[in-house]
């Protein structure tokens, strides 16, 4: 289950990516532009890695573990920057979304390797 949860949420990041380079190309801004296109690729990388780490997670998990993490810091920015006016309040959703994803990713990651939060930090092999 987590192998297809993992699968289909990391290839949902090719779409986000997409929709992160039409915007760009759609409105090019000064300050943005580079960065919307090299995070609009960050994302499709991270969709194909974990696309590829859920064919394998007992060899693969701190692809996972750590873009769990990636997740649960953007939800973690959310908190902060909404009710301090860095942020829209539409953004809530994501602490639903990707704090759902995110957490999944790092407990399923400890789940299956039986590895602990500390050695999932880092990186342990987990056939050892």
């Amino acid at each position: 289950m987590l192998q297809k949860f993992v699968f289909w949420t990391g290839a949902l990041d090719f779409v986000v990516g997409g929709a992160t380079w039409a915007g760009a190309l759609a409105d090019p801004q000064p300050g943005q532009f580079v960065a919307l296109m090299t995070l609009g690729m960050f994302l499709m990388m991270a969709a194909a890695c974990l696309m590829w780490a859920s064919k394998n997670i007992q060899a693969r998990y701190p692809i996972i573990f750590w873009q769990g993490l990636v997740r649960l810091t953007a939800v973690s920015a959310v908190i902060y920057a909404v009710p301090n006016g860095l942020s829209e309040t539409w953004e809530y959703a994501l602490v639903a979304f990707d704090g759902t994803i995110g957490l999944t990713y790092v407990i399923g990651s400890m789940h299956v390797t039986g590895l602990s939060l500390l050695d999932c930090l880092r990186c342990r092999d987990a056939s050892a």
